[in-house]
């Protein structure tokens, strides 16, 4: 008798754990096969320490062929899911297709940037979903001081040293929390003119940083960015980012190069494709994270609109920490569809929440024991070294070597900016002239059906496809300098033109 074969689309937090431990019950009872784009997983709350210098790229990737035993790597992203044939079509990263027949289907696609109608910020923007992205932003405010120490003419030297972040969760916080720390250094050894430091802005319309948190998690965050002289502006948005700065919504145009776009994520547009039943874009799922009227299929992580049983009427936030457990329970009940233990469903209180500010402060709320300080520091990283499934003693090095010795501030040109677009719902890979990319996200929402088409193609057609407009050939815009010729910034080569349109999107 063959053995059944279990497809899981996505290697994020719920897909690789879920990968872990079927392999792990099943003990080769099973087929499993894992698509994912790269053949890493990316341990994501460490990359804003990516970004800063602290850590080198792959300490934050895991490789999925060498810590999964028993689990086959297809490289590819899922274009197309036919549930009555019981097929997967992806695109491999060269171009070419393929298809994946399945007993059992775990969609674990995670998200994807969310963009919101607002003028310029598509043009202008980076996001801070993939590696690709956080080499780009290490390069770029790295250049930004370097141009700005040099500089004989000081009229752009404030706009090159003003760095501007949007959105104030998680990731927002960490990042302006880590970036002002490396501009510091930065210009340690690069002075800028007298008078004349590193500015970091971090904006969110909530009332406070961090709204997600306990408020004392908040104050502590608050707290520490305003000593390091981050400007914090809370119940301010932007309402247009232009060529030379930001207009914010209090009528301040602030001139700025960079412009971070953190505002939070959206369930990646594949799930609305499939003609199930959606939840604010998500997957509707019962407990045991099947989906109704297909019991062969099983949906975790950010794409999935899982009930919370702590709270009746309520679905799991979309956050690392569900997702982690959101793919044990997946495995655990993908194994008992096949007769090996028996199926749970998915309950969960909060442990705590942990975030890194940088240097030795942190904020902490482990069991709810409020924490801040190095105390909280040391917690952080504990908690950090436990939960990565790898690279735990390359990661202490890492770290180990930043607190006695400076960082490395050159700019290595691996990305450029056109490489990365905001409007990219591949943040994994960055963009090739000429390559393959499929598809990306549009600002607002879901995807909108356009023309005929049936399941997940139909939704990736309906996707705006950025790459039908020229490629940028700036530098490293992210709010380009109209000074220079064609808008192009100095210290990077223009972008390959023509880049070749994204296929299968209008």
């Amino acid at each position: 008798m063959s053995r059944p074969r279990v497809v899981i689309v996505g290697a994020g937090f719920a897909g690789y754990q879920t990968a872990r431990t079927l392999a792990r019950l099943t003990r080769n009872k099973a087929d499993i096969v894992l698509l994912n784009l790269t053949d890493y997983f990316l341990y994501l709350p460490l990359l804003p320490q990516v970004a800063a210098g602290v850590l080198e790229p792959r300490r934050v990737t895991v490789s999925l062929t060498g810590t999964l035993p028993g689990v086959r790597l297809v490289l590819g992203e899922a274009d197309d899911i036919d549930l009555e044939a019981r097929t997967v079509h992806y695109t491999d990263p060269e171009g070419d297709g393929g298809t994946l027949a399945y007993d059992r289907l775990v969609l674990a696609v995670g998200s994807v940037n969310k963009l919101l109608p607002v003028p310029g910020v598509a043009e202008h923007a980076h996001g801070f979903r993939g590696l690709p992205e956080a080499l780009y932003l290490r390069d770029h405010v790295t250049r930004q001081i370097e141009l700005a120490s040099a500089a004989d003419d000081f009229k752009n030297c404030p706009a090159r040293c003003t760095f501007v972040v949007v959105g104030a969760g998680y990731t927002g916080t960490e990042v302006a929390a880590q970036g002002q720390l490396f501009t510091d250094q930065l210009v340690r050894r690069q002075p800028l003119r007298e008078g004349l430091r590193p500015r970091w802005l971090l904006l969110d319309i909530a009332p406070r940083v961090l709204p997600e948190l306990d408020e004392r998690l908040s104050t502590t965050a608050d707290r520490v960015l305003r000593q390091r002289g981050v400007d914090v502006r809370t119940g301010t948005s932007v309402e247009e980012a232009t060529s030379t700065g930001v207009r914010l919504s209090d009528g301040e145009f602030v001139d700025t190069r960079t412009l971070v776009w953190c505002v939070g994520v959206r369930p990646d547009p594949l799930v609305a494709g499939i003609g199930r039943p959606l939840e604010r874009g998500r997957l509707l799922v019962d407990p045991y994270l099947q989906v109704p009227g297909h019991p062969e299929v099983f949906a975790c992580g950010d794409a999935a609109a899982v009930p919370d049983l702590e709270k009746p009427g309520e679905y799991t936030a979309m956050t690392a920490q569900h997702a982690w457990r959101h793919g044990k329970v997946a495995g655990h009940n993908v194994a008992a569809s096949f007769g090996v233990g028996t199926r749970r469903a998915y309950r969960h209180r909060d442990l705590g929440f942990v975030v890194d500010l940088g240097g030795v402060k942190a904020a902490a709320n482990p069991l709810g024991v409020p924490l801040s300080g190095p105390l909280a520091g040391v917690v952080t990283r504990g908690y950090h070294l436990a939960a990565m499934p790898g690279n735990r003693v390359r990661v202490a090095a890492d770290w180990l070597l930043d607190a006695v010795l400076p960082r490395q501030g050159v700019q290595l040109g691996l990305v450029r900016s056109w490489s990365v677009p905001l409007e990219s719902a591949s943040p994994e890979l960055a963009r090739v002239a000429g390559g393959p990319e499929k598809r990306a996200t549009v600002a607002g929402g879901a995807a909108t059906p356009a023309g005929s088409g049936s399941g997940a193609s139909a939704a990736k057609s309906a996707v705006r496809d950025p790459g039908n407009r020229p490629a940028p050939t700036s530098d490293d815009h992210a709010v380009r300098d109209p000074s220079s010729p064609a808008g192009a910034d100095a210290g990077e080569p223009a972008a390959p033109s023509p880049v070749r349109p994204v296929e299968g999107e209008s």
